[in-house]
This record gives structure tokens, sequence and C-alpha cells, in this order.
């Protein structure tokens, strides 16, 4: 049976990853994932694809308190405080949230070289895919990414910036759930489609430098598939919505279910 190999969460998008022994899943999803995301002074969002670099930000966040750790040593740290509301466009769906007040703006503005702003949305509403709100991808499929491109050493996860990475699978196992539900620990989800691929898997998890081409070694093994609108893109991964909340931790078993129509139903 399957298992949760690594649980990963990114309370500011597009900063470090922050590993997690456990995550508490609501039905908006982890509820310290993806809170806070960053936009320039037009408005629009900033991130990886715009700046790589990010990811040598690491973070910290307990609910409450954030903290920001730079590349040079300085950080930007504090309580949660919000102000005026701003919207921000995420793939043609606007997301409302609140502009954070305090020292973390300055301090992102000060590395990047640029005005830039830390914004809170609210739980579950600043994800790429809408109601998409659990992700995860098996560590063999990662596995058959690496052999595909003559790698020896196993392709990082991280890359890829799933909530979940998952043992006991054959390779891309985790396609064959797409429209099933999945008992994930204690929560169900609902896998609704793969997570189609995009030019930050081609960035190192560490530096956000480019150093493999995932696109084109997907492109060579995997037939395209096409999103909820229609758009082909190249699949790794799949993605879901809460459907029952629990807690979810490192070991615990995943596997699919049937569920009866009153259940779906209700």
């Amino acid at each position: 049976m399957a298992s949760v190999a690594r649980i990963s969460i990114a309370p500011v998008k597009g900063l470090a990853l922050v590993e997690r022994d456990e995550v508490m899943l609501e039905r908006t999803g982890a509820l310290e994932n993806r809170r806070f995301h960053i936009v320039d002074a037009g408005g629009r969002r900033y991130n990886q694809l715009r700046n790589g670099a990010l990811v040598q930000i690491r973070q910290e966040y307990d609910g409450d308190r954030l903290a920001l750790h730079f590349p040079d040593g300085t950080t930007a740290d504090g309580l949660v405080a919000l102000g005026e509301e701003i919207a921000t466009d995420f793939y043609g769906r606007p997301v409302t949230g609140r502009v954070v007040e305090g020292p973390w703006s300055r301090a992102l503005s000060q590395w990047a070289g640029r005005e830039l702003t830390l914004v809170q949305a609210e739980p579950g509403a600043a994800v790429d895919r809408g109601r998409g709100h659990v992700s995860m991808v098996s560590r063999a499929s990662l596995d058959e990414l690496g052999r595909q491109a003559g790698h020896e050493a196993p392709v990082d996860g991280r890359r890829f910036r799933m909530l979940f990475e998952l043992d006991g699978c054959e390779p891309h196992e985790e396609d064959t759930w797409v429209k099933r539900h999945v008992r994930i620990g204690e929560a169900l989800v609902r896998i609704r489609g793969d997570v189609g691929r995009c030019a930050i898997t081609t960035q190192n998890p560490d530096s956000g430098v480019p150093d493999f081409d995932t696109l084109r070694t997907l492109k060579a093994y995997r037939p395209e598939t096409a999103n909820e609108k229609g758009k082909k893109h190249l699949p790794f991964g799949v993605y879901g919505e809460v459907v029952e909340s629990g807690k979810v931790a490192l070991s615990d078993d995943v596997h699919a279910v049937e569920l009866s129509l009153l259940e779906r139903t209700a």
C-alpha cells in the first residue's frame, strides 16, 4: 500500500518549502499552506518564473508569526497584521486578499531590487487550480522521470512543489486515481485531475537556477492531457479537493476507495 513519504508546505507561495511531519487537511486544504503571495508594483503576481531565486528565502509561519530568512543573513520577522484589500489575478481568477503590514514587503523589495508587496489571502484561495488544495506525486514517478532523463541520482521531488510525496506506488500509479476518492491518513480527497507542468520545474529547488529540462523529458515519454478548460499540458502528479477533513502524517496509508452513490452525494 502507498504511504506518505514527504509533506511540504509553502506559507508564502514561491519561497523555500517547509517540511512537516504532519498537517491538518481542512476543506480549504492545509491551513498554513500558500497563505501569502507576492505582487509587484502593478499588482501582478511575482513568482518563480519571474525570479527563481525566491526559493533561497527560507520561511517560518505558525499562524500568527511570520519569519523570512534571506540569503544575506537578514531576517524579517513579526506578528502578521493586515491592511488594505487587494485583488490578484490567478490565471484569470481574481483572488481577494489583504496587504500584510510589517517588515516583509520592505525586506522583499530590498532583496529583489524592485517594489514588492506581501499579500495574505483567505485559506485555500491562492492556489493555482481553484479547488485543487491537495497535490501528490509518487517517488516511483520521480524515479521514472530520472530514468527517462538518464540520471543516476533520484529526481528531487521538491522541484514539483507538491503537498505530498508517496512511497509504495508504481510509476504514475497516482494517475489512475483521477476522478476517484483517495483516503490519505484521516482525510478523504477527491482527485480532480493531473497537474500540468511549467518551466518552474526546471529550476533547482535550492538555488532556483534551471538545471534539468523536465519539460523536454516529460514530452518525450508522457502523452499530453488537457485541463478542465481543455488546455493541453504535460502531466506530472495529481491534485484534488478535500472531501473529509483529517490529519495526515508521515507514513500514513494512502489508497483509492470506492464510495456508494449515497456517500458521493452526501
